[in-house]
């Protein structure tokens, strides 16, 4: 079992207050999010259920209803007595025929829109990245990127991808970005398999990722951006050619 770095900013969000509103929804929505991003790991334990009520701004009544729901839909376990606790399932990602069947729920228009909102995160993210950021903070971006690059298979790649974006977020220390991150890659994430199938285009994309990386690092903030909104705009790109396709 893999648990990332317990200070990482995208972690951080994650087990931030929710909003007042919908208070089960919003922790389940928080924490499926993060489970089917890969922001917490297969297997991982989640913290005891008064320290993550006290996290997220919840009582415990609270927590336990989402849990359940989390539970039901297969993405939270339950074990009990000495060891036990909540821990987290990773879900299969879906098969290329559902993604395609999901897609097509999907007009042209629609995900030319996402992509220009997507780009728009990802381009703030990473201009206020190359200005507020440390290098040894991007060490997690790194990390993703050079998985990303080795990744075999296109579930595998398609987290990696959303995870990036979301360390962006992140490193641009704004959790309100990072939650939106987390949101966009949920809702779109698991598309990007049939586009990362293709081994070009993750060599592409994992080396834009690095482009994006070193601008950050070098503080030049207008070409980081620039680089961010590419990236995403020609991952849209191919999402809206594969659905003409269909």
């Amino acid at each position: 079992m893999r648990q990332y770095e317990t200070d990482s900013g995208a972690r951080k969000a994650v087990f931030s207050p929710v909003d007042n509103r919908a208070r089960v929804d919003a922790v389940v929505h928080r924490l499926g999010d993060a489970i089917e991003l890969g922001l917490l790991a297969d297997g991982e334990q989640l913290p005891g259920e008064t320290e993550l009520a006290g996290q997220l701004g919840v009582s415990t009544v609270t927590l336990r209803e989402a849990l359940m729901a989390l539970r039901q839909q297969g993405l939270v376990t339950t074990r009990r007595g000495r060891g036990g606790g909540s821990f987290v399932s990773l879900p299969e990602v879906p098969a290329d025929d559902r993604l395609r069947a999901r897609l097509r729920g999907w007009s042209t228009e629609e995900l030319r829109d996402l992509g220009d909102h997507w780009a728009a995160l990802s381009g703030a993210a990473a201009r206020l990245a190359a200005q507020r950021t440390a290098p040894e903070d991007l060490d997690p971006l790194r990390r993703t990127a050079e998985e990303l690059a080795r990744a075999a298979d296109a579930p595998a790649r398609s987290r990696l991808y959303g995870r990036f974006h979301v360390e962006l977020a992140a490193a641009a220390q704004s959790a309100r970005l990072t939650r939106e991150q987390v949101a966009l890659q949920s809702e779109v994430g698991a598309l990007m398999c049939l586009v990362l199938a293709d081994d070009a285009c993750r060599e592409e994309v994992a080396e834009c990722h690095r482009a994006v990386i070193s601008a950050v690092q070098d503080g030049a903030h207008e070409t980081a951006g620039t680089l961010a909104e590419r990236c995403v705009r020609e991952s849209a790109a191919r999402l809206v050619a594969v659905r003409l396709s269909l």
